[in-house]
């Protein structure tokens, strides 16, 4: 894609735009968020924006940390925490919540409150709750601060994947069958909800993936051949979220899509296909994160099939009524037919990520990915719209 159809710049300020990096979080996606910062800031034009790194801490302080993006990375198979990065170990980083006032205050107990400047856009790389759910982007919209990236109820919506197929059905997307067990069957009746998966299982066949209704990357995810298994995998997904999702084995390529927001509308990238993993059962969280197992991009798809896919992740993106960005995930079945997985309002997004490398395909490198989401945000306002 040539730079000539990029949006061009907005007018130029007094001074530079400051962007808040905001990452880490409370959620088990924090490391990979942490990653994610990390390639974010590195790929930040500095010449056209003032930066902020701001981390959030596993217990939800918000803490200044240093702009070392080097040590955002994964090393000997770990990923990072922003508690290794904080630049103290109880300051907290404070965002006003008066729309009038955009000035970010650090403060240390004992000491006086420090202001750093005003924040004019907030570029929240969280993955999971706490982050990517819509409860960052309500205190971002109580304050007043455009942010990069999908709104509350897009956020929320993408975040439940139990809801998500609920909208996506109500849109005329195809999904595959599924099965939710929320916290109060459990409550109620823990044999009778176990059985409800047991059923599900004679009515679809094994295996079945037994997962988080409301986290990412993978974890949580239990692959279940049989019953014997079945028990432990839904100890693993309650581990992370009290309502589980349990799905049907889709038998099909996977296949994914990347959706970016322009002046002129969403437009898809070109797909990748993830083919399956060698050393792994299916594409968990260490396929994706810490063998770095490679997808191909562009997907080998007939012309056809790759204007479908296309054209069905522009369609999931607005059924949700996503903003900036999103990754849609879909089976393409033996049938030849797409059926969609899920969408991630804030997928992975390192170099190696299969967002940018989609867009890299397309004709855009990952520094003018970051500045595409960076414009249309500042190009946004907050509240209804």
């Amino acid at each position: 894609m040539s730079t000539e159809n990029l949006p061009q710049s907005p007018e130029q300020p007094s001074r530079k735009p400051r962007v808040a990096v905001v990452f880490g979080g409370r959620s088990s996606e924090h490391g990979i968020s942490v990653v994610t910062a990390g390639a974010v800031l590195k790929a930040i034009d500095r010449t056209a924006y003032d930066v902020l790194p701001i981390g959030i801490t596993p217990g939800g302080r918000w803490a200044l940390t240093a702009d070392e993006p080097e040590r955002m990375a994964i090393s000997d198979r770990r990923t990072p925490s922003v508690d290794q990065l904080a630049e103290s170990t109880e300051g907290a980083v404070v965002l006003p919540v008066d729309p009038a006032d955009r000035e970010v205050v650090y403060s240390e107990p004992g000491s006086v409150p420090k202001a750093l400047g005003e924040v004019d856009v907030v570029f929240p790389v969280l993955h999971g709750p706490y982050g990517e759910d819509g409860t960052l982007q309500g205190l971002l919209e109580l304050s007043g601060v455009p942010y990069v990236g999908s709104g509350v109820l897009a956020s929320a919506v993408g975040q439940d994947k139990e809801y998500m197929k609920r909208v996506f059905t109500s849109f005329g997307l195809k999904v595959g069958p599924y099965l939710v067990i929320r916290p109060r069957e459990w409550e109620r009746d823990e044999s009778a909800a176990r059985g409800k998966i047991v059923d599900f299982a004679g009515e679809h066949g094994w295996p079945l993936f037994v997962k988080p209704a409301r986290a990412g990357s993978s974890i949580g995810i239990t692959k279940v051949d049989d019953l014997s298994a079945l028990d432990g995998a839904i100890a693993e997904a309650r581990r992370h979220d009290p309502k589980i999702l349990v799905e049907a084995a889709l038998r099909g390529r996977e296949i994914e899509c990347g959706v970016l927001e322009f002046e002129d509308g969403p437009r898809a990238s070109l797909p990748a296909e993830i083919p399956p993993p060698d050393a792994h059962a299916y594409y968990d969280f260490e396929a994706k994160y810490i063998d770095s197992t490679p997808g191909i991009v562009p997907a080998p798809l007939t012309d056809e099939e790759t204007a479908e896919v296309r054209r069905l992740a522009v369609e999931a993106f607005d059924a949700a009524s996503c903003e900036g960005l999103v990754r849609a995930d879909f089976f393409l079945t033996e049938d030849g037919e797409f059926v969609i997985n899920e969408i991630n309002t804030m997928p992975g997004f390192t170099p190696i990520s299969m967002y940018p490398q989609m867009w890299q395909a397309t004709g855009v490198s990952y520094p003018e990915l970051v500045d595409l989401l960076v414009r249309a945000a500042l190009r946004r306002s907050t509240g209804l719209r």
